[in-house]
């Protein structure tokens, strides 16, 4: 049964069951705390009874900041996660309450971020608040609908289909030769090798010497994007870019971190004039080019390290040309 009373001018109703803790809510009139308590007293007799007083409590952004602590720092991409928690975290959404953090305000987040970034990152975006959610659900006990599967998202942008053709591609190799002694020396070697592996940035910065099986011409990659580890077929171009660099006493075969090869990237696209130019856009070209080699899509997809055939064919552009050869 439950009690009311008055407290302070206010009226405060308490429902107690046995098993279950009590629970108390302060009313300004003793109508709305009876209606109150008959409601929650009906939903436990029921079994539909869902305690959101911890969600009503706890703000988006402590969610938030608990989960970079507890989960983010965990992942493998924890520092641009990080970075990009932070800044949700700073956004008037992350003062509501986890139970006030309705579809409407997650649209509103939506159409205003729009304005200010790509729809793939407004994309990902709502990827993180869902999976905070549900985590902060599951682990954390705190009893909210999870708002972000009744909000329509921003229609997926195309896949990159950025191609250097040979002379684009000439006149980058030439940008990246070094010129001076105190130039990075495994700059150029890690372009060609991407091109000859169709490896991933971070998969190749973090190549070590003892990943590397000359004789049977195999790299192992300990930990992928995916979680998981897998040996990558080295040519014997790749092999030979391999034995034409030096080796630095720390073990790893390029030295060079993320920071410095992204300035190295637009310094060579600036001095070689090309427009539109990625890093990433080379494993494009290394997997349309070993699709030449490896029509079965499966050991394509084996070469690549795509688990899924959708993301490898985002990767594989086929030129028309040698479609219309093959079908004449």
């Amino acid at each position: 049964m439950a009690s009311i009373r008055n407290r302070n001018g206010k009226w405060q109703a308490r429902v107690i069951r046995n098993g279950q803790s009590s629970l108390a809510r302060t009313f300004f009139t003793k109508q709305d705390a009876e209606r109150w308590a008959r409601q929650t007293e009906t939903q436990m007799d029921k079994g539909a009874f869902i305690d959101a007083s911890l969600a009503e409590r706890t703000t988006f952004k402590e969610v938030v900041e608990r989960y970079i602590v507890e989960v983010t720092q965990h992942s493998r991409s924890h520092k641009e996660d990080t970075y990009r928690l932070k800044a949700i975290s700073r956004h008037p959404i992350a003062k509501l309450n986890m139970a006030s953090l309705s579809p409407s305000q997650v649209a509103k987040y939506r159409d205003e971020r729009l304005k200010l970034v790509s729809a793939g990152a407004v994309i990902r975006e709502l990827s993180y608040f869902s999976s905070i959610i549900n985590h902060a659900r599951r682990e954390w006990g705190i009893n909210t609908v999870n708002p972000i599967p009744l909000v329509k998202k921003p229609p997926s942008p195309q896949g990159r289909s950025r191609i250097l053709n040979e002379d684009e591609l000439t006149r980058l190799f030439a940008a990246l030769v070094p010129r001076v002694k105190s130039a990075n020396v495994w700059v150029l070697p890690l372009f060609k090798f991407a091109l000859e592996t169709a490896m991933r940035r971070g998969e190749m910065l973090d190549l070590r010497w003892e990943h590397i099986n000359f004789e049977k011409r195999i790299a192992f990659i300990p930990v992928t994007k995916n979680g998981e580890s897998r040996l990558v077929p080295l040519s014997k171009a790749a092999i030979e870019i391999l034995q034409s660099i030096p080796r630095g006493i720390n073990g790893r075969i390029f030295q060079i971190n993320g920071a410095a090869l992204s300035a190295a990237v637009e310094r060579a696209r600036q001095k070689a004039n090309l427009t539109d130019f990625h890093f990433h856009d080379l494993r494009h070209m290394a997997i349309t080019r070993l699709a030449e080699k490896l029509p079965n899509l499966i050991e394509l997809s084996a070469v690549s390290g795509h688990k899924s055939l959708a993301m490898l064919k985002r990767y594989y552009h086929p030129s028309p040309e040698l479609l219309a050869q093959k079908i004449a």
